[in-house]
């Protein structure tokens, strides 16, 4: 016999939707962001920890070939545990590897946070993409929710350079990484209220 767990929405569109979609839009908007936002704050970065321009370029890298690397494998691991799970765990995830890489006093630290990063950028992506295709019917609407979450996601990349310009120049370097936590983890407080468990 089949769980409530395992069962898609089907029979009567989940009366959240919508808010579910605003706070799935947010999180993908981060995971985009966090690949511009760093590139404004390098210069001070390669400046504060003393890093090499060989260095500072993994700081960009170790985050994008984690999350490209792994995201196959997150989009697997969300159909075997639950998109629910794996959304709010990367999401966790992210927002604690921001946190521990703006605390970072050295390069070698701060390109392992980044990938950590990375890594839970790659959970909660095809989580977040899988979790709105299940949540609005096929048709218009569906097509409507996945346009609103791909325009707020692809806006996260501009609005990462000017967003990384303004943080360090007023801030500091580590306010690019900071920013994420209280974003990441405010969405993964809310996902249980707006998002049901669902699986493949």
């Amino acid at each position: 016999m089949l769980t409530t767990d395992r069962l898609e929405p089907c029979a009567m569109p989940d009366p959240r939707r919508w808010r579910a979609l605003a706070l799935l839009a947010i999180a993908d908007f981060v995971v985009i962001l966090d690949a511009t936002i760093v590139n404004i704050a390098l210069p001070s970065i390669g400046k504060d920890l003393h890093a090499s321009t060989s260095s500072l370029s993994w700081v960009i890298s170790a985050y994008i070939l984690a999350f490209g690397g792994l995201l196959m494998l997150g989009g697997r691991l969300a159909d075997l545990f639950g998109r629910r799970r794996l959304f709010i765990g990367g999401l966790i995830l992210f927002g604690l590897a921001s946190l521990a890489g703006g605390l970072s006093t050295s390069i070698g630290e701060l390109i392992a946070f980044r990938a950590l990063q990375g890594a839970g950028a790659a959970m909660l992506a095809p989580a977040a993409r899988s979790i709105v295709v299940t949540l609005f019917e096929e048709g218009p609407e569906r097509s409507k929710a996945l346009g609103i979450w791909a325009a707020v996601a692809g806006a996260g990349s501009v609005v990462g350079l000017i967003l990384g310009g303004v943080l360090t120049s007023t801030l500091g370097w580590q306010w690019v990484l900071f920013v994420n936590v209280p974003v990441t983890l405010g969405a993964a407080a809310l996902a249980p209220l707006l998002i049901s468990k669902s699986h493949a």
